[in-house]
This record gives C-alpha cells, sequence and structure tokens, in this order.
C-alpha cells in the first residue's frame, strides 16, 4: 500500500472487453489511465467465450439490434466505431478467424488471442494495468477518489465497465449499479438475457425425456423472430434461438417453435398417408425431425396404426403444432437479482426478425 494518492485524467473500473477497449482508447487520445480489476488476471469472461474462441464481433452488427432504453446511443457509439474497425485490429494482430452462422465472428483458435491483442494494444498506449485490486469506496468533491486495496486514486472521469451480472462466478456483481445509484445515475429494470428458458409440469417432464436433442427452429415473442438452433435440456430449451429469443421474452408471454422452419408439416403428413400408407407415423415424423422428438409426438398425438389409419384431423393438429408449438416458459435459468443489485441493461440479440402472425398453437 503506498500513502500518496495518485492522480489519472480517467480511472477504468474492470478489465473485461469493455474496460480494455475503454482504456486503449482514453489513452490513445493522451489521457493518463489506469485500469483496476478485482479478479487475478484481466479477460477472464473473454476467455470463456464462444466456448473459449470468442464470438468476438458480427459482419451485420447494427443500431436497431440493440435493445435499450436509449436506442440513440448505439447509433452514437455505432457511428464512432463499427465492426469493421474491430475485425481490422483483429487482422492487423494475425488472428486467424471464421464466419459462422448469420455472420458470427469466431476464432480460429483461442480466445485467449483475443484478450493478448487487447494487453497488446493497452500496453501499446501506456495503460498502467492493475489486476487483483479490490475497489472500496468511491466518493467526490473536487474529484473522483477511489479507495482501492493499492492505495487511494484519485480522478477526473470514472468508467464503470464492470458489465451486468449474468455470471457470478467469474466475479460478476453489483458493484457498478451500486457506485451509480449513489451517484443519482438513473436506472432501469433489469432482467436476464441471452439465457435458456425454463418449464415445469408436464413440459418438465417432456423436456427431461428429450434431453440432449437439437434441431434447427424459428423462435418467436414479443415481436421477434429467430431462426436458429435450440436444444433440449433437462428442464430447459437452449441453444441460439432460445439464447436470442429470451432476450424479448416477459414473463406470462408464451414462446412460438416451428420445428420445421415455415415447411408445411401438414402437407407433408397428408401427402404421406397416401404415399407410404403402410409406413408407421414415427417413422415419417423422423424424416422431419430427430428421431426421439418424433417418437415423443407420435405416441402423443397419434393412434398406434400405420398412416393409412391416421385420421386426418390428427394429423392436422400435429403438423399444427410442429409449425407453431406455443409452450409457456416459467422463467429463464438465470433469475433476476434482487433490486439492490439490479443494473441498466442493453441486450444485444444477432439478427431479429419481424412477424405479423404466428402459426396456431397447439398443446404438445
Amino acid at each position: 500500500m503506498t500513502s500518496a494518492t495518485e492522480h489519472f485524467d480517467v480511472a477504468v473500473i474492470s478489465a473485461g472487453a469493455a474496460g480494455l477497449m475503454c482504456d486503449k482508447r482514453a489513452s490513445a487520445h493522451g489521457r493518463r489511465v489506469p485500469l483496476l480489476e478485482h479478479a487475478d488476471k484481466v479477460g477472464k469472461k473473454i476467455l470463456i467465450s464462444g466456448g473459449g474462441r470468442c464470438n468476438f464481433s458480427n459482419l451485420d452488427v447494427q443500431p436497431e439490434r440493440f435493445l435499450s432504453t436509449n436506442p440513440h446511443f448505439a447509433k452514437s457509439a455505432l457511428a464512432h466505431y463499427t465492426q469493421h474497425d474491430f475485425i481490422e485490429l483483429v487482422n492487423r494482430h494475425g488472428i486467424a478467424w471464421h464466419e459462422k452462422t448469420l455472420g458470427q465472428l469466431f476464432c480460429d483458435g483461442s480466445a485467449r488471442q483475443i484478450v493478448a491483442m487487447l494487453m497488446h494494444e493497452c500496453a501499446a498506449a501506456v495503460v498502467d494495468c492493475r489486476a487483483g485490486v479490490t475497489i472500496g469506496e468511491i466518493s467526490r468533491d473536487d474529484h473522483f477518489r477511489i479507495e482501492t486495496s493499492r492505495g487511494e486514486i484519485e480522478a477526473d472521469v470514472v468508467a464503470l465497465a464492470t458489465g451486468g451480472l449474468s455470471i457470478p462466478k467469474m466475479g460478476a456483481t453489483g458493484f457498478s449499479h451500486r457506485v451509480a445509484r449513489r451517484f443519482g445515475l438513473g436506472m432501469t429494470e433489469t432482467h436476464p438475457a441471452l439465457v435458456p428458458l425454463t418449464f415445469d409440469g408436464n413440459d418438465h417432464d417432456l423436456m427431461a425425456g428429450l434431453r440432449g436433442v437439437a434441431l434447427p427452429c424459428v423462435a418467436q415473442t414479443g415481436g421477434a423472430r429467430f431462426e436458429e438452433a435450440m436444444l433440449f435440456t433437462h428442464k430447459s430449451l437452449s441453444d441460439p434461438a432460445i439464447l436470442q429469443i429470451s432476450s424479448y421474452w416477459n414473463q406470462g408471454d408464451a414462446i412460438t417453435l416451428d420445428l420445421l422452419q415455415g415447411r408445411d408439416a401438414v402437407t407433408v403428413l397428408i401427402d404421406s398417408k397416401t404415399s407410404q400408407p403402410r409406413t408407421q407415423p414415427v417413422t415419417v415424423l423422423a424424416t422431419l425431425l430427430p428421431s426421439r422428438l418424433a417418437q415423443a409426438l407420435a405416441v402423443r398425438h397419434l393412434r398406434n396404426d400405420p398412416m393409412a389409419g391416421q385420421r386426418n384431423a390428427d394429423l392436422q393438429r400435429l403438423g399444427d403444432l410442429i409449425n407453431g408449438w406455443s409452450r409457456l416458459p416459467t422463467a429463464p435459468r438465470a433469475t433476476p437479482r434482487p433490486k439492490s443489485d439490479e443494473a441498466a441493461l442493453t441486450r444485444q440479440p444477432c439478427h431479429p426478425k419481424r412477424w405479423k402472425h404466428a402459426p396456431c398453437p397447439r398443446s404438445l
């Protein structure tokens, strides 16, 4: 600990992706900036993103794809720094990358390359990076005063870059939100975003029986539509389509899933009754859906007869369900923190699409 108070132009709290970029930009403009991180190393959340390969950007980032109470903020931010600027930085550091679905960009190698790149940029800008620093009280008179485990810091500006409340095991807390409230900043209600959706009752039993089954789908709720993969887990639905739609889901709302992504299931089933009269329904369904899901649907909704023995009304109901399976989630897997730890949360889905009418929902 040092007794002398150090003075800086800007103090950045947290050395995640936002903090590292904030430090890099501020230092590049000649500001004297310390980077204060309470964890033992920087970029911990970057390291686990994208399955360890860091989904570092998207080719089609646009302001309207950010959810915020202030939509103009995204417009302003992206006008000054775009995804192409960051891709150019990645290329300049020789990091190989590839595009996945919907323009998502991942490192060919490891997320560690992105952390190393950002640290190199900060070092070039002479950033004073301090990991393992506990932040105490933040107060203000003529300047901001920050109490830390390594002494007191004084700064003209404090940037809170700790992010949301998403992963407590990674060290996420409500620290910045409490500080913001203390200084009278307006806060908005928070909701979990980009999370699996959980179910109970009969839906829970169904999820458990289909655990591990994955398939492409179209997920819809609240005026948003995502065409991506979904996954059944032991008590929830997950994977990109569900994670994206969770940002638009509100408690009490249903989600609607088209398991054939627009292909007319009723037509396929009715035609199969004529073209494959001796075939068992589960066999026909298995040409459309994963076998375990096909088995579950056949058992619940059709007679134990070949296709010729199925009633058209039953095939119609099952086809409507496949194209418009409506379910009522109980909650996201990650539940909101108490209000004392809530934060203003801006959520970024990748590619929302608008829709007018969902298919007629049926109960599975």
